[in-house]
């Protein structure tokens, strides 16, 4: 590759203005000179190294630096910090030469966006680790996360450079995490782009095949809006308002989520776009003037009762504000129609960077923001948890869409979405939580597990004698409530673990032998404990008994000798063991001819099969298993363990059947099921593993597993099931695990 240095230069020196100009409205004296000092530091500290594309690493932080400005509307430290956030992590400069050259406030910024160094336990996550460090500066400055987004949003932009299995792992690390964090910081505009091109990167198919559809209705979709809008438009000119109207199509991303989940080809997809009116006003009469408009749309066309969203009165708790209606157009179609002020539009768009704008109109949005950043504290303090539980709380729970329901005195309280009487019950105290026998809704008794529903008014019932057990973890929802269950559990486990460590030093004397570590070491091999503590409690619940120590202790001696004998041959085989792997894993797992060196098996969860993107996953105690990359399970296992992927393709099959499912759905008719099986089993002589078949009023619905050979062979038989007559529709699905 030929670099022009010079050009490189012009090149950068542009850019760099360019950002200057886009933060010239914000900054404020000697604000520039900041800004320049650090990108001075950064370019010199990143003058050797380039990205994957081979353009100069200095582009990357301007581009972070101006996401930062110009789609989330941060200020001065924001940039400087933006422009050195890979500083520290890559080069010499330390924590200590940025507090002392820029201050304190930027320093702990920095640190915050600076991953974790070192070496992880066995079990824990990298990701994990990063992400928890990277939340816990949140407690302090919001503005680390809002960097972080805008530094992942421009690698999303930049992946196409990177190798395959780095684009999967960073793709679904992105939709796993940083995509709802947008969305629960208010960031729509990035939320919508990041799960985009997660889509994009890992089932490029389906993102241009809809991107294309798109695309080819345009003309009829802009065609239909002016004449939606023509009656709207005239009512809204007699208002004598400042207003503005945008049609916008669902990003590719909903579009795709709800085709998968309602198993609907693009052409079902009904509110393909929603229709925004935004209207400018001062914050005393928006709300009125919202419902106002909200009356004219409703005249002129008929709304859906079931589909009125009203996020005006009670904004989302990220404070996103609109009010919502869906109403049947003049040629029959469903239309979303979205009706805000500027104010709530910028919020919806800006997210939490917009609300400091307007913090001096105090308004509920701003509050139920701080409430859930007060929440995202109480959280990080829970902090005695791993960090791979840490973080499927945190997505579990502070990233779900909320139910919003009542106190006995009237209060309202925000949950998260599923919610159960007991979150509700952990939610006012937790010794009320931890007593908590059922509750009153609405004055109706309901058992702890009731799962709470919007305006419920709810009164808990406790007793004395309760107290927390390990079912209640399967039913809760809220963090809160699980850190607090989890906690009196290690207490009561603390307890049975005291009262058995007691029953195994007697029966250990007894049988009058030396309590040492050794015999601690076997005895945990024995029966396979992890560690001591695992041992005691499992004596302590009795799970082991006092029959089964004595066992131990009579096959004590062979164990000894076993052990003995196999120890000088033990660090060879564990080199060979972890060697073979390793040099496995960093070269391409071919499926069809690996078997033999590498022990692999095709994941339940979504049946793989020759022609699909694939991944390998190195599981703890079933070798590698081979996952479809658009997998419901992917983002969860290459979010957690990207450094357990391994990357994995089909190579040419010797006629091998896999097992894959079909659904097929029609009108019923007698005949019709023999016609099904006579394509399957005697016009493409395939073989079936299952199939059930439910006739309802005339419909029937069927699920197939079968064996195929590749995707070719599976698309073949697709289309030849849809010619038969009454099928309406054949699609693949996922079998469960």
């Amino acid at each position: 590759m030929v670099i022009d240095t010079e050009q490189e230069k012009r090149e950068i020196i542009s850019r760099y203005r360019r950002l200057l100009r886009k933060a010239k409205p914000i900054l404020k004296d000697g604000d520039a000179k900041l800004i320049k000092k650090a990108f001075t530091i950064s370019l010199e500290a990143h003058k050797d190294m380039r990205r994957k594309s081979g353009e100069p690493f200095i582009f990357h932080p301007l581009a972070v630096a101006e996401i930062c400005v110009e789609e989330i509307g941060l200020g001065t430290t924001s940039i400087i910090s933006a422009l050195m956030h890979d500083v520290v992590e890559d080069t010499d400069i330390e924590l200590a030469d940025i507090e002392r050259m820029f201050g304190k406030k930027i320093a702990r910024i920095i640190d915050g966006l600076t991953k974790i160094r070192g070496v992880f336990e066995y079990g824990t996550s990298q990701q994990a680790e990063n992400f928890r460090k990277m939340l816990f500066t949140l407690s302090e400055d919001v503005r680390v996360i809002l960097i972080k987004l805008a530094d992942r949003l421009h690698n999303m932009r930049t992946l196409d450079s990177m190798p395959r299995h780095k684009q999967l792992k960073v793709a679904n690390e992105t939709i796993y995490l940083y995509a709802p964090l947008a969305h629960r910081l208010g960031l729509n505009a990035f939320k919508t782009e990041l799960e985009d091109l997660y889509l994009r990167f890992t089932d490029r198919a389906i993102y241009d095949s809809i991107a294309r559809n798109i695309d080819a209705t345009k003309a009829a979709r802009t065609k239909f809006i002016k004449q939606f809008m023509v009656p709207i438009k005239d009512e809204l000119d007699k208002l004598k308002i400042e207003y503005e109207i945008i049609g916008r199509p669902k990003s590719i991303y909903s579009i795709w989520n709800k085709m998968r989940k309602q198993n609907i080809p693009f052409e079902e997809v009904f509110d393909l776009f929603a229709i925004r009116i935004i209207i400018d006003t001062s914050v005393d009469h928006e709300k009125a003037l919202c419902w106002q408009v909200y009356s004219i749309v409703t005249d002129y066309y008929t709304p859906n009762p079931n589909r009125l969203r009203d996020w005006i009165s009670t904004p989302k708790a990220n404070g996103y504000e609109s009010l919502h209606t869906t109403v049947m157009a003049k040629n029959g179609q469903w239309v979303e129609v979205q009706i805000r002020s500027k104010r709530m539009d910028e919020i919806a768009e800006k997210g939490y960077a917009a609300h400091w704008k307007y913090k001096d109109s105090a308004t509920t949005a701003e509050s139920n923001l701080e409430k859930w950043l007060a929440r995202v504290r109480d959280l990080l303090e829970q902090n005695d948890h791993s960090a791979l539980d840490f973080v499927d709380d945190f997505k579990g729970n502070l990233f779900s869409e909320e139910v919003f329901v009542f106190t006995p005195k009237g209060e309202l309280k925000t949950l998260p979405y599923g919610s159960t009487a007991l979150d509700f019950a952990f939610d006012i105290h937790t010794q009320v939580g931890s007593k908590c026998i059922g509750a009153k809704v609405n004055n109706k008794l309901v058992p702890i597990n009731y799962v709470l529903k919007n305006g419920d008014q709810i009164e808990i019932l406790t007793s004395q004698k309760q107290k927390p057990h390990e079912d209640w973890l399967r039913f809760v929802v809220s963090s809160k409530a699980k850190a607090r269950i989890k906690d009196e559990l290690k207490e009561d486990k603390k307890k049975l673990a005291e009262e058995g460590k007691e029953i195994v030093i007697r029966k250990l004397r007894q049988g009058k032998e030396e309590i040492s570590p050794e015999l601690m070491e076997q005895m945990r091999e024995y029966f396979k404990m992890a560690a001591n503590f695992d041992l005691y409690y499992r004596v302590g619940k009795g799970f082991i008994t006092t029959a089964d120590i004595k066992k131990f202790l009579e096959n004590k001696p062979l164990l000894s000798k076993a052990r003995h004998s196999n120890h000088a041959a033990e660090p060879r085989v564990l080199d060979t063991e972890i060697g073979k792997p390793k040099e496995r894993y960093g070269d391409i797992l071919l499926i069809g001819e690996d078997m033999d060196v590498v022990d692999y098996k095709l994941a339940k969860c979504c049946t793989p099969i020759p022609g699909d993107d694939v991944f390998g996953f190195v599981t703890v105690n079933e070798g590698i298993k081979i996952h479809r990359t658009n997998c419901p399970n992917a983002p969860e296992l290459l979010s957690h363990h990207g450094n357990r992927v391994v990357k994995a393709k089909w190579t040419s099959q010797h006629e091998v059947a896999f097992l894959t499912g079909l659904k097929i759905r029609g009108t019923d008719r007698v005949g019709l099921i023999n016609d099904v099986t006579k394509i399957i089993s005697e016009e493409l002589k395939v073989n079936m593993s299952s199939m059930s078949i439910h006739t309802d009023s005339g419909i029937f619905e069927g699920e197939i597993m079968l064996y195929v050979n590749d995707t070719r062979h599976l698309e073949q038989m697709i289309d030849k099931l849809r010619s038969v007559e009454g099928v309406v529709k054949v699609s693949r699905f996922d079998s469960k695990e």
